[in-house]
């Protein structure tokens, strides 16, 4: 750890009145610092101290940004054309999701050479439960400051680490640390930490949440602690009015559960302009549940339960899944659920911004059951796709695709009856070459 991050790291701690004794504190929750800028910075140095935006086009929405355009209001999950507007000067990047992975990849093993005991998050964080390390390698601070410094080294990013006794004032920690820093809440100051937040801050506690309890009069997690549990419970109902007043307190029986990560995958795209016609919707939930399919080929994974994500021009959001009979990895499988959860939905000229697929409940190919169809051919519709796979491993990734999705006024392969190139063909499954060679 660097000067600057250790006096970062003991200033806020005595700002907040902590001693920094790390005794019993055996969670640590350590969270990337702006993780997809971060990675494209590191291509990027001219641009460091510069406010950066991760996104796509002006139809999309912000994967990430710097702390420079945060400072300007910009955040994740926010349109593109808004973060543009708040923040003029920024420089946006194209997202590169496969680098994303890769880096995510190398950060996890990092974490996995602590501990097997790790929960991860998201791609970019996770949960560690250092208890059965502290003799290997030290203090969970100094496994702390291991990990920072590891990340730091071998990935090019930073993160921030929370170190606490429980999940939820670990993930506190790490928040109150950013960027680039390390925090501990020793176990007897978390009661005194928790109480100086704001109940925004409180795990459960969204937008209409925090209006109930604002309502009432409660700012502060001191406030909320000390109001009756009874209250509590009337305005938000029973379950989560015991587990904010829980939390409130600092408790949190919650262990540090090992998770394998990805246990969906999926794929959404936004629309350049927003779409009213189903045959256009069709098309890219086809392109989407190819995609989809063959990044579960991928990584030798099976999925039963398809998931469409349709988000309207006021952006408005749903989502319906399909729970198919048997896990699997055919596009065509996932295709048919997807059409189907939208055909499902009765649109009658809707305006849509968005639309995703998503398969679920993931596991090892190898440990499926199979279903055979009675009548079905030996060879089928998986060994079709993944002959498909090895074709776009070979020359690249859409080399081979459904009939559907070849750009025809491209390849030269219709004419209209005006001489004109004409569209491609509203449906069908048959492969066909997409011009880029074979």
């Amino acid at each position: 750890m660097s000067r600057r991050q250790v006096g970062r790291a003991d200033g806020r701690a005595a700002e907040l009145g902590l001693s920094g004794d790390d005794a019993g504190c055996t969670v640590l929750h350590a969270d990337m610092d702006a993780f997809y800028a971060s990675v494209e910075l590191r291509s990027r140095p001219d641009l460091l101290g510069q406010p950066v935006i991760v996104g796509g086009g002006t139809r999309g929405v912000v994967l990430s940004a710097t702390y420079e355009a945060r400072r300007s209001g910009v955040h994740a999950a926010m349109p593109m054309a808004r973060a543009r507007r708040l923040c003029p000067q920024a420089v946006v990047l194209q997202p590169h999701h496969e680098t994303y992975s890769e880096v995510s990849r190398g950060v996890m093993e990092v974490f996995r050479s602590v501990t097997p005991l790790v929960e991860p998050l998201s791609l970019d964080e996770a949960f560690l439960d250092v208890a059965g390390a502290l003799r290997r390698l030290g203090s969970p601070t100094a496994i702390a400051r291991q990990v920072r410094d590891r990340i730091a080294d071998e990935q090019g990013i930073t993160c921030s680490v929370g170190v606490a006794s429980t999940k939820f004032v670990a993930k506190l920690a790490s928040s109150a640390a950013k960027p680039d820093g390390l925090l501990v809440v020793p176990v007897a100051d978390t009661v005194p930490f928790v109480h100086s937040l704001p109940v925004g801050d409180l795990w459960g506690v969204g937008p209409r949440t925090q209006e109930v309890l604002e309502r009432l009069g409660l700012r502060t997690v001191a406030d909320l602690a000390h109001t009756p549990l009874r209250t509590l419970e009337r305005a938000l109902g029973q379950a989560q009015g015991a587990h904010l007043h829980e939390l409130a307190w600092g408790r949190d029986p919650r262990r540090v559960v090992p998770e394998t990560p990805g246990k969906s995958i999926g794929a959404d795209e936004t629309f350049a302009r927003d779409v009213d016609d189903p045959r256009i919707v069709h098309r890219e939930i086809l392109r989407l549940s190819e995609k989809v399919a063959a990044r579960v080929r991928g990584d030798g994974k099976v999925g039963r339960t398809v998931v469409l994500k349709v988000r309207f021009a006021d952006f408005t959001t749903i989502t319906r899944s399909r729970t198919l009979r048997t896990p699997t990895d055919v596009s065509r499988d996932v295709h048919a659920a997807a059409v189907a959860a939208f055909d499902g939905l009765g649109l009658d000229r809707a305006r849509i911004r968005l639309v995703g697929v998503r398969l679920e409940g993931l596991q090892d190919a190898a440990e499926a059951p199979l279903q055979l169809e009675l009548g079905a051919p030996e060879q089928g519709w998986r060994d079709a796709e993944q002959a498909v796979d090895r074709l776009s491993r070979r020359f690249g990734a859409g080399v081979v695709r459904p009939g559907t999705l070849v750009d025809r006024r491209r390849v030269g392969l219709t004419a209209a009856p005006d001489g004109s190139r004409g569209e491609p063909v509203p449906d069908g499954r048959g492969y066909e070459p997409s011009g880029r060679g074979t």
